[in-house]
């Protein structure tokens, strides 16, 4: 994506990326980026969350104002948790007890089944 939005900058449209590996897109150089420091996969915002979805696309948005240089970064004020612990725990295989591990496999599936219903609609 992070390509993708250099190329239609160049071609006159403006972008914003979110996002949630900063390294990464930073290192890439896009124009505006929302940065959320969530796990990877979490960029628009908490998931089954819609205040923090809501807030983030209000943030995204707003980028388009307050960016008057290239390459700018905003951090989304958000946080994923109350500390900071869960970076080094977020499902780790080894911490998850097996009724956990089984758990989040079959919604894995469930949210597959459902993706694939979505794709032949």
């Amino acid at each position: 994506m992070s390509l993708i939005a250099r190329h239609l900058e160049e071609n006159g449209l403006p972008t914003v990326i979110m996002g949630c590996g900063r390294d990464i897109v930073e290192h890439v150089g896009v124009p505006r980026f929302l940065y959320s420091e969530f796990p990877l996969g979490n960029s628009a915002g908490k998931p089954d969350d819609a205040d923090s979805q809501r807030e983030t696309l209000h943030l995204a948005l707003a980028l388009f104002d307050a960016a008057t240089e290239p390459r700018t970064t905003f951090q989304s004020p958000q946080r994923w948790a109350d500390n900071d612990n869960w970076q080094y725990d977020f499902l780790n295989i080894d911490a998850l007890t097996a009724d956990k591990v089984a758990a989040l496999k079959a919604d894995f599936a469930r949210q597959k089944q459902i993706a694939n219903r979505l794709k032949r609609a």
